[in-house]
């Protein structure tokens, strides 16, 4: 019985393996072809970069503030938040009062943690100078007077 069993299962997945092995082999095969095929400079201005016959100035290098990595985490963390109620809006019917008190507290405390953001200013972008002029326009416009 082992015996058909295993055999119904080569059977039944044979096409997939085979789709695999040819498409491992054709990578490997643009992949080598390139290396074989593909032109080699060791000039000395091989490694430096060409942007539209224009010499490069600097460094390619950037150093981002960290603000931006913050934007980046909190769309990752509300965008797991829609990933959770699109499943809990699949199930709604088969859930009941209950799932909707769970997701209305699941989104209820996301929602405190977006508040709790906003007041730290984890969210404000615009320098410290610029909040003091947008809470005291007096007090900048004497600043600048004097």
């Amino acid at each position: 019985m082992s015996m058909s069993t295993s055999t119904e299962v080569v059977a039944h997945h044979w096409a997939f393996a085979i789709f695999l092995i040819v498409a491992i082999g054709l990578c490997c095969l643009m992949l080598i072809g390139g290396w074989f095929l593909g032109g080699r400079a060791r000039a000395r201005h091989k490694n430096t970069p060409f942007e539209s016959g224009i010499d490069s100035v600097g460094t390619a290098r950037l150093r981002l503030s960290a603000k931006f990595y913050l934007v980046a985490m909190f769309f990752v963390i509300f965008d797991v938040e829609a990933l959770y109620l699109f499943a809990w809006s699949t199930s709604i019917r088969e859930s009941g009062w209950i799932g909707f008190v769970e997701a209305a507290i699941f989104i209820l405390v996301l929602l405190a943690g977006l508040v709790y953001l906003v007041r730290i200013g984890a969210l404000d972008w615009t320098p410290v100078r610029s909040r003091r002029e947008l809470v005291n326009p007096e007090n900048s416009n004497s600043n600048r007077q004097q």
